[in-house]
């Protein structure tokens, strides 16, 4: 059954990247449960990017068939998935401009704030860092797996 009230939590590529990754031990582990609670509790948000990326960094990092990588994305695309709109695009300009980000990184911290979604899950940004009221979290800096 799913949490009704469950916090939105957005996820960002390297999370999922690593839960495939057979290289990546302890990481591997912890993406998995990230992944397999985000489904079980219907909390779990992607982008469009999200799944472009997954599928770029699987087949060409990862040497994943792009079969196999096409599924994981459609089961991925279960999640809640914001779509990039040109707004957002726009918006992710003016985060990039204003707090020094990739303009990728601010595509996802805004797809992020778009959807509600308080917290994000990411390796790529300084965690406890907070960007247009999303608190950005690295779910591999301690042992213990974050909760979503």
């Amino acid at each position: 059954m799913r949490a009704a009230l469950a916090e939105r939590v957005f996820i960002d590529t390297n999370v999922i990247v690593y839960a495939d990754d057979l290289d990546a031990g302890a990481k591997r582990e912890q993406a998995q449960g990230i992944l397999r609670r985000a489904f079980i509790d219907g909390n779990g948000v992607v982008s469009t990017q999200v799944l472009q990326e997954f599928f770029v960094a699987s087949t060409r990092k990862l040497g994943v068939a792009p079969e196999i990588a096409r599924r994981k994305v459609e089961l991925l695309a279960r999640l809640d998935v914001v779509t990039i709109e040109p707004s957002l695009i726009v918006d992710a300009i003016d985060l990039h401009r204003l707090h020094s980000l990739s303009f990728w990184d601010a595509l996802i911290v805004q797809a992020a704030a778009a959807s509600g979604c308080r917290r994000l899950l990411t390796e790529d940004l300084q965690s406890g860092r907070s960007i247009a009221g999303v608190q950005i979290e690295n779910p591999f800096e301690s042992s213990s797996e974050p909760s979503i």
